[in-house]
């Protein structure tokens, strides 16, 4: 019988206080959105029988946790989008027509994909696959095969992701101190370091990233990094709180992100995770979601109009499934 899975990979740890944990059980899944989400519309795009992976989530009775890499990305026409799938015990790309309600089509043939993306020009699809205790890297094509090319090896590699020019695939290396953001030159084979982090998104542009650093008090912020200049500045975070999986919007204004928060009903506190944004230099923060549901891996359309995430809302049962929401600001 075929099972959802939850993907587990490098988890950004959240420590907040609180009193008590609402249980799973007690959190109805059902409903599509909550009056919080009024003038939002959502859309199910995904069935049960697509067998989307679910984040990782881990709560305790002093905050929550994540699995913050990519699982989701949209063709570079727009026309299709692509997940993470769990079936037959491996898990694996699909992609699937957005403008029908048909099957997906199987990208990738391995046994753990944790992470992918597409490359710009929409030719390449890199990604990440968890081997024992390392995590390795992989370039395959979009449109045909299985054929894949290894980029790394023997590390714990996470999170790739191409430079808009090509030249480079940016990934997160998780070692011993720590985590920070690497880059493969395609054309020489060169790896470089640059800075602590984890998730990286490159800025269109520049010679910048955008990532995720955790703070002396153990919370996670987004950062922008210039790796020509060295210029670091801070642009998302909040105290007690938690900021993770940033993207850029298409037209480069908007900062999409997941961020930590808590329902609270008396004496309970339930933490949670849900969608946020910002404007790229941090202003205009605001929340999306509110759902007692976890929402995670968003991406942008291309045209910049909706949001893509993967949510157990709308299922009675709590399985995820891949929502689109209409980006009104």
């Amino acid at each position: 019988m075929k099972r959802q899975r939850k993907l587990l990979g490098w988890v950004v740890l959240c420590v907040l206080c609180g009193h008590g944990t609402l249980s799973a059980q007690r959190v109805d899944y059902s409903v599509v959105s909550v009056p919080e989400e009024s003038g939002t519309d959502f859309t199910q795009i995904s069935q049960p029988t697509d067998y989307v992976c679910m984040p990782e989530v881990r709560r305790s009775g002093r905050g929550i946790g994540w699995f913050s890499n990519r699982i989701l990305d949209i063709s570079v026409d727009g026309s299709q989008i692509a997940y993470l799938s769990f079936r037959n015990n491996t898990t694996n790309i699909f992609i699937k027509d957005l403008a029908k309600q048909g099957s997906s089509i199987q990208k990738t043939n391995r046994t753990a994909v944790l992470d992918f993306s597409y490359s710009p020009d929409g030719k390449q699809i890199v990604f990440s696959e968890a081997r024992g205790k390392t995590n390795q890297i992989f370039q395959t094509t979009a449109d045909r095969g299985f054929v894949c090319r290894q980029i790394t090896t023997a590390n714990k590699d996470y999170a790739p992701i191409y430079s808009s020019d090509m030249r480079l695939i940016f990934f997160a290396r998780q070692e011993n101190n720590g985590t920070s953001i690497w880059s493969y030159d395609v054309k020489n084979n060169f790896l470089a370091n640059y800075s602590q982090g984890f998730n990286p998104y490159p800025v269109k542009g520049e010679s910048a990233f955008i990532c995720v650093r955790p703070n002396a008090a153990g919370n996670s912020e987004i950062w922008k990094v210039n790796y020509e200049t060295g210029v670091e500045e801070c642009i998302v975070s909040q105290p007690g709180r938690d900021f993770s999986s940033p993207s850029i919007s298409p037209d480069g204004q908007w900062l999409l992100c997941v961020g930590s928060s808590k329902i609270e009903s008396g004496s309970i506190t339930y933490y949670n995770t849900d969608i946020c944004v910002s404007r790229l230099d941090g202003t205009g923060f605001a929340q999306l979601t509110y759902h007692a549901a976890d929402d995670l891996s968003p991406v942008w359309s291309k045209d910049g109009r909706y949001i893509y995430f993967v949510s157990q809302r709308g299922s009675s049962e709590a399985k995820a499934n891949i929502w689109r929401m209409t980006f009104n600001y």
